[in-house]
């Protein structure tokens, strides 16, 4: 476990230096985030970083204990803010990711998702081998459009062969058809969650600022550390050294 009272102070430095304290005007806030508001500045609000910080440890546990297991875990964040984090993180781990607009039934119709999947690596694949060459300019050029359009939508799920056994979503009220579909399905949900997100939809939300590009890059890259960590302390992981 983490040495909670240890790392209190450092978080929370961290925390503020990222941003991570600003929430939204007291009109946009959730019910639910009220507890974790410390006070307003400016007539913005202003989240309580020790009680942020001590819901960011609960999460680093969490994704700690999924690289211990070696799991796989689907990062979502389609928001303009988020994309590039979103993306990184995931990639830095070999994880699924959707950095664009979630598909209806990602989760909850897999089987349907995974036969498009399949087809953007079929055309993909064809296209790389220069199969493709048997159809005429026109044909070549519907298919490259759809092979785009595909990779658009599903291009970050190709590691996703089967349903993720964790979410890990930046702004659970703008994900909140992929937190339903989690919800559905019973795989657990870490989420960032700023000031007008439902926490009590998810399983780990960390309340902080989920609407500044350094803010969530931040807490993107504590929950991969912590990922990370958890993996390289596997049993196999120790074995190898």
């Amino acid at each position: 476990m983490i040495d909670i009272k240890h790392k209190d102070s450092d978080i929370i430095l961290e925390l503020f230096n990222a941003g991570a304290h600003f929430g939204f005007v007291r009109s946009r806030r959730h019910p639910s985030a009220k507890p974790f508001i410390f006070g307003v500045k400016n007539r913005i609000e202003i989240f309580d970083l020790e009680k942020t910080s001590q819901s960011l440890i609960r999460a680093i546990e969490f994704m700690k204990n999924l690289g211990t297991a070696g799991v796989s875990v689907l990062f979502v964040g389609g928001k303009g803010e988020a994309r590039v984090a979103v993306k990184a993180g995931a990639l830095a781990l070999g994880m699924p990711y959707v950095d664009g607009r979630w598909i209806g039934g990602t989760l909850t119709n897999f089987t349907q998702i995974k036969k498009r999947v399949a087809k953007l690596e079929d055309l993909t694949a064809q296209k790389e081998k220069g199969e493709l060459a048997k159809y005429t300019k026109r044909e070549r050029m519907l298919i490259d459009k759809e092979i785009e359009n595909l990779k658009r939508f599903f291009e970050g799920l190709i590691p996703m062969k089967e349903l993720p056994k964790a979410l890990f979503v930046v702004d659970s009220k703008k994900e909140d058809i992929a937190v339903k579909e989690a919800n559905a399905r019973g795989i657990p949900v870490a989420a960032l969650c700023g000031s007008d997100c439902d926490i009590t939809a998810v399983d780990y939300a960390i309340s902080a600022n989920d609407a500044s590009v350094a803010s969530i890059k931040f807490i993107v890259n504590k929950i991969v550390e912590a990922y990370k960590a958890g993996r390289s302390s596997a049993p196999s992981a120790v074995a190898k050294k």
